[in-house]
């Protein structure tokens, strides 16, 4: 483990790897919901695999922070975090449940050119509200830390 003064190269090697692996499966959704209207089958499949694969990795990252992780380690570093790590965490169930009402709609096998904008906004709506979750999260790990990760 690093010294309480700095940061630990491997935890902060993992975040930014894991915010790059985010980023691009937000591209990826954002690039398969994006195509011209009304949306064919496979415009649709893609999208509903994108956004499956959305969760998926989002599924795996939430339940990696509430096991521990560098999240825990911000609060063995600093203790005045704890509350801080309690917002970030109680974000994971909501953003996971818009993301699943997302998917709803785009499982539709008659979506509807109406609709189907209306899940393109869902989901910039979506985004924004995880990257604002991302930024929080950010802003704790490099609380404790006391690193700037250049992500905001």
């Amino acid at each position: 483990m690093a010294s309480l003064d700095r940061s630990d190269p491997v935890i902060m090697g993992h975040i930014l790897a894991q915010h790059r692996e985010l980023h691009e499966q937000l591209m990826s959704v954002r690039a398969a919901l994006g195509v011209q209207e009304p949306p064919d089958r496979p415009a649709i499949l893609a999208a509903r695999t994108a956004l499956r694969g959305l969760s998926d990795h989002l599924h795996r990252h939430f339940l990696q922070e509430e096991r521990g992780g560098y999240l825990e380690e911000s609060i063995t570093r600093m203790p005045r975090l704890s509350p801080a790590v309690k917002v970030v965490l109680a974000e994971h169930p909501v953003l996971l449940a818009e993301l699943d009402r997302l998917i709803e709609t785009v499982a539709a096998a008659d979506i509807s050119p109406l609709a189907w904008q209306q899940a393109g906004r869902d989901f910039e709506c979506f985004a924004d509200h995880l990257t604002a979750h991302e930024r929080n999260e950010n802003a704790v790990v490099q609380d404790g830390y006391n690193e700037d990760l250049g992500l905001d």
